[in-house]
């Protein structure tokens, strides 16, 4: 079973505006919601490729049962733990940019924490746990480094698509997969990465310091794969982009559904690039059909091909 953890989930409320008003009445011309966070995302979107999972993590309140139900709905499994506090709803406006505003967290006690830790503790060889997003300012920033440790004898692989401190925390862990893309790679290291063959270096360092897979995203540049059977590298398919948030979410949920039906590694890496990008060019994450109408289309070549 794959395992998403998000800690700190949320309701994306996503409001569409013609003409924002700061101070002053705006009309949305179209709204919608969706439970939102990382880990929840991926859970999505294996759901959506027909291959089951276990959402993780906190919610609370009307908000919370929010999330509860549609995932429900969707068909995707949730172990949640219940706060006493409502689940956060975090606001995007769209009016030919896109603008956040992100509500806070719910404070998380000992107690919780605890629950966590023990739930996690279940964990068997054969399951996957996704550690997705950020840790909430109520949690030790070190926490998923806690939560690594309390895996070590477990046996069960660890995909992480997380930044910053966060990151660098787990690396000495060897997750089975990570997932940064270019600004949180270049924050890892501290350099600029201009292109492809830049990112692809510094990509290959971190597989050999342990990241058994490493995905890197590019945005419009495309996207690169590393391990140690090689590097790969993919250009991105040409569409109108409409929709970023939960595109890199995508290619973990892609990646990890590959590697579940036993695909290859580029077949793999294909499959990630394609449910990234057709969430990319949807209002919503993707679906199976869409990310299969992109697979073939995606130029995919191995270093040392070209």
């Amino acid at each position: 079973m794959i395992y998403t953890l998000t800690l700190n989930p949320s309701i994306d409320y996503i409001m569409h505006v013609d003409n924002l008003q700061p101070g002053g009445l705006t009309r949305s011309s179209a709204t919608a919601y969706y439970p939102g966070g990382k880990g929840i995302n991926v859970s999505r979107v294996l759901s959506n490729l027909s291959v089951p999972s276990t959402a993780l993590g906190f919610i609370g309140g009307f908000t919370g049962e929010f999330i509860r139900t549609s995932l429900k709905e969707k068909g995707v499994k949730e172990a949640f733990i219940e706060t006493e506090e409502p689940t956060r709803i975090n606001v995007k406006l769209k009016d030919g940019r896109e603008s956040e505003i992100n509500g806070p967290g719910p404070e998380l006690s000992d107690s919780l924490k605890g629950r966590l830790l023990e739930q996690l503790h279940t964990l068997a060889p054969e399951d996957v746990l996704l550690i997705a997003g950020s840790i909430p300012s109520s949690l030790p920033g070190d926490f998923y480094r806690e939560i690594a440790e309390n895996l070590k004898d477990k046996g069960a692989p660890m995909a992480v698509d997380t930044s910053g401190r966060a990151l660098k925390d787990l690396l000495s862990y060897h997750p089975y997969l990570i997932k940064p893309n270019r600004q949180e790679l270049e924050e890892l290291f501290g350099e600029t990465m201009e292109d492809q063959r830049t990112v692809a270096r510094y990509a290959k360092k971190l597989v050999e310091e342990g990241c058994r897979n490493v995905l890197i995203s590019l945005g419009g540049d495309g996207a690169v794969y590393a391990n140690r059977e090689g590097t790969w590298f993919a250009e991105a398919p040409e569409g109108p982009v409409v929709n970023t948030v939960g595109a890199g979410d995508s290619m973990v949920a892609g990646f990890l559904a590959a590697k579940e039906a036993h695909l290859t590694d580029e077949e793999a890496f294909r499959k990630s690039v394609a449910c990234g990008s057709a969430t990319a060019f949807g209002e919503d994450l993707c679906t199976k059909e869409e990310a299969e109408a992109l697979y073939d289309s995606i130029h995919i070549y191995k270093e040392g091909e070209r």
